[in-house]
């Protein structure tokens, strides 16, 4: 289901588009310009996007002059760039929230947080620097003086830039959507803007919990950006991913993903906890894990790998919804979803498998592992030993196969399976 679009109107009376999904602790993922946030137009976004409203409320918004947000805009410096924010939040009437501030949105992010330590529960950093000039390069410089003399071209690079050189077909579809996000004009002004942006005063005034996340093999930004901040900001924490890619929904997303999830969890208070419930009735669990997905990504690369990870996605969903199955998340890699009872569980994972055979594509093999018992369920999530039996069970089978313990062949007994 796409989001349903809404406005809020900031302190100065610009309109900004934002939309929400999902419920849990509120995380405001805020725009990279020129990308405009609001229209979800990647499939590899698309994937971002369904692992965080499984537990958590997500919100998006176009900045000023960009995307679905009005456009007739000529002022981007930061503290407007901070209004677009704060117009947001106070129309959500958010009290406690993430926020996920990447590349040029780090600075605002910043300055929001330095601001606004009250309200913001935890800050994550991707890819970004306290001062723009720290982060320029002759390259870069070179990249903003086209912005002036060759608008198709300047979009083209600046996506290869942002998405990696690798990722061709990701980057041709990113500048496409740079151009409809923004006018020529108005990327000028606000590149000028950016330009002078400078928050290293107010980093020892962040209080919120703060992720300082970076990838060490990218050519831009460079990884010592990442530890200057980590280094200002109190009680920063850093970590450090492998990948060349800037761009957080391409390369290891899974990694991205589950040190963002760690970060969070730690960070919440009991107050926004689910109290634990009594243990479920009887069901059967199913995860599905893809094949040594991260030497598929070093053999493919990161699109193509995208690409096998997103049949996978298509394949188990659909398959699920014939059989009566409930997915309760995705992993980064797989899908651990639940069953009534064992024979659908067992049913749906031969379906997963023929379907995955049917497509001949040697780059994808999916390991399957089912477990049954009474797990713990909360926060949407199911836990305990039942789950962590499924999940080791998954990681035993091999490609191809579908391995299961011996309460669910015992509650299949009498039926047409063969083990």
């Amino acid at each position: 289901m796409e989001p349903r679009i809404q406005y809020a109107k900031t302190e100065d009376g610009v309109s900004i588009a934002f939309w929400t999904l999902g419920e849990g602790l509120p995380f405001v993922e805020m725009p990279v310009t020129p990308a405009g946030n609001v229209q979800r137009l990647s499939p590899e976004l698309r994937d971002w996007h369904d692992h965080l409203v499984h537990r958590r409320k997500l919100v998006r918004y176009d900045s000023r002059g960009t995307g679905l947000s009005q456009r007739n805009v000529t002022d981007f410096s930061l503290d407007y760039l901070v209004l677009d924010l704060e117009a947001v939040v106070d129309h959500l009437r958010l009290e406690r929230f993430a926020v996920f501030a990447p590349l040029h949105s780090g600075p605002v992010g910043i300055a929001y947080a330095a601001r606004h330590a009250e309200q913001l529960s935890h800050l994550i950093l991707w890819q970004t620097w306290a001062r723009t000039r720290d982060a320029a390069s002759p390259q870069l410089r070179a990249l903003g003086r086209l912005v002036d003399t060759d608008w198709e071209t300047y979009t083209e690079t600046a996506a290869h830039v942002a998405f990696g050189w690798s990722e061709a077909e990701q980057a041709r579809r990113a500048a496409e959507g740079y151009r409809e996000s923004i006018t020529q004009e108005a990327m000028q002004a606000f590149l000028r803007a950016m330009r002078d942006a400078d928050v290293t005063d107010l980093l020892p005034q962040v209080r919120s919990p703060t992720l300082v996340l970076h990838r060490r093999q990218v050519d831009w930004p460079k990884p010592d950006l990442a530890m200057a901040l980590a280094s200002r900001i109190p009680d920063a924490r850093l970590v450090l991913l492998e990948g060349t890619s800037p761009a957080h929904d391409l390369g290891d997303v899974k990694a991205v993903l589950t040190a963002i999830d760690e970060f969070l969890d730690e960070g919440d208070e009991e107050g926004n906890k689910s109290a634990p419930s009594a243990p479920s009735s009887l069901v059967t669990i199913l995860f599905t894990d893809m094949e040594s997905s991260t030497a598929l990504t070093q053999r493919l690369g990161d699109a193509k790998a995208q690409e096998v990870l997103r049949a996978h996605n298509t394949i188990v969903r659909d398959t699920l919804r014939e059989h009566g199955g409930q997915e309760i998340k995705h992993t980064g890699d797989g899908i651990m979803a639940s069953f009534p009872s064992a024979s659908g569980a067992l049913e749906c994972a031969v379906a997963i498998q023929l379907a995955v055979a049917g497509r001949k594509e040697p780059s994808l093999r999916i390991h399957i592992g089912l477990n049954a018992g009474e797990p713990i369920a909360e926060d949407d999530d199911l836990f305990g030993t039942a789950v962590q039996l499924a999940r080791r069970i998954c990681d035993q089978a091999g490609g191809g196969q579908i391995l299961v313990s011996n309460v669910v062949r015992e509650l299949a007994a009498g039926k047409r399976f063969m083990f």
